[in-house]
């Protein structure tokens, strides 16, 4: 049955509606408009105590410590959710976290207030990602497993919606300034973070008026600090001792570590590198968006017919094609504005694909338990130390390749290949699992 004509409860709705709330700022501030106004306010090489860093690798090494952060903190707070039942109330403070730090965006001009942006970007980011983990663990608890990847699906369709839409807003206010208003395209720029902080607390509430507010018992303040860890051990063991769950987790840390790169530096690669204008990155980010929601279908398609690894092997095989004809797109060519729209198009189709794809497998792996915040905490660090590991890797070559990105996008093809090399071990393996762990729904 398709996603479209699959019935919903109003809470499963409210779920996916928090990606039309929150994917704002993953579309607006971390992809599109503020890595572009950044790079344009600041100078090529900043100097950070001493050292002469070229911009784009000081924004990627600001988005690595942003993760970083997020990596130690979501074992401790999601053992804690589940002993409180509060999974609810930590979403909501890690989204109203995110939601000030886009407002605060607003007021960096330059670089005489460059730690604005890199506190505020920071912050949006632990915002973003932190409230994710609490987010990703309600979906076992309000549909069954064979709704998992439709309704994981229908969350990345609305989010890239709702980002397109408000995209498209900022796009002209940015293009057509005096339309809103305002002075310039550099007024618009910040004038849109603000509008992403408003978007992202106001469209939750949808979401918070429905998801359940469960509440378990008080954890005593001797145990308050350790209880997110201590949980995090069994977790651990349970994962250890399963067939294909830690294996999926490391083919899953791989493929994350090239795909979160991409899409926050795949701006900065097209305004540095190739050299496109503001307007046209943002169109192309558009386009991308708008078929990023076809391909989340078709992978949820691809997952019913084929299975989900196989599905998940295609997406991680194009995302290396895509790699490589970035490094091949040459500045010069008369047509690169069409050769950067063609990769950007197959950048969509493989982005919300393997994104929607990768959660709901890993959902239909758990074990049958209410403590799915704990398991969601090893999926959420294994990605975000991914990306610190991605997106430090791409800064670094960035930096001792003298400014040329080039480099870094080969870089990131290759973590595909591996990946691809994970997936295909578990598919062709097939070893049963272990334990309580057990597969649920069309995996191989």
């Amino acid at each position: 049955m398709s996603s479209r004509n699959e019935k919903y409860t109003p809470t499963q709705n409210a779920w996916a509606f928090y990606d039309w709330a929150n994917s704002v700022y993953s579309l607006v501030i971390a992809t599109a408009v503020f890595p572009i106004y950044f790079e344009s306010v600041t100078p090529d090489l900043i100097q950070i105590a001493g050292w002469a860093i070229p911009n784009t690798s000081l924004y990627s090494y600001s988005l690595s410590a942003s993760f970083l952060i997020v990596a130690l903190i979501s074992p401790l707070l999601s053992g804690l959710a589940d002993h409180t039942g509060n999974k609810l109330g930590f979403l909501k403070f890690f989204c109203y976290l995110g939601a000030a730090a886009c407002l605060s965006l607003g007021f960096f001009y330059g670089q005489g207030s460059i730690w604005i942006a890199l506190t505020g970007s920071m912050l949006a980011s632990i915002g973003f990602w932190g409230s994710l983990v609490f987010y990703n663990a309600f979906l076992p608890e309000i549909a069954p497993a064979e709704k998992h990847d439709n309704l994981s699906a229908r969350g990345f369709a609305w989010g890239y919606i709702g980002g397109a839409l408000l995209l498209i807003i900022n796009l002209l206010m940015i293009t057509f300034p005096h339309w809103f208003f305002l002075q310039d395209a550099a007024q618009s720029s910040r004038i849109s973070f603000i509008t992403v902080g408003i978007w992202w607390a106001l469209f939750a509430q949808v979401t918070f008026a429905k998801l359940p507010a469960r509440k378990g018992e008080r954890i005593s303040k001797k145990g308050y600090v350790f209880t997110g860890y201590r949980r995090l051990r069994v977790v651990y063991k349970d994962i250890r001792d399963s067939g294909h769950l830690g294996w999926y987790l490391f083919a899953f840390f791989t493929f994350s570590m090239g795909v979160q790169t991409v899409i926050l530096m795949a701006s900065l690669y097209g305004s540095s590198q190739i050299g496109l204008s503001s307007d046209l990155l943002i169109a192309t980010i558009l386009i991308i968006q708008f078929v990023a929601i076809g391909g989340a279908y078709l992978f949820a398609h691809l997952s019913k017919r084929l299975g989900n690894f196989p599905a998940l092997m295609i997406a991680v095989s194009v995302w290396s094609l895509i790699c490589l004809a970035a490094y091949s797109l040459n500045p010069a060519h008369p047509a690169i504005i069409v050769h950067f729209f063609i990769v950007g198009a197959f950048v969509g189709l493989v982005m919300g694909g393997i994104q929607s794809l990768a959660r709901s497998t890993y959902s239909k792996m758990l074990p049958q338990t209410e403590n799915t915040a704990s398991f969601f905490s090893f999926y959420d660090v294994t990605e975000k130390i991914a990306i610190v590991l991605g997106t430090l890797t791409f800064g670094l070559t960035i930096q001792f390749n003298d400014g040329d990105m080039r480099m870094s996008a080969l870089t990131l093809g290759s973590f595909f290949i591996v990946a691809f090399f994970l997936l295909g071990f578990i598919f062709w393996r097939k070893q049963p699992q272990k334990k309580n762990i057990s597969l649920r729904g069309n995996m191989f």
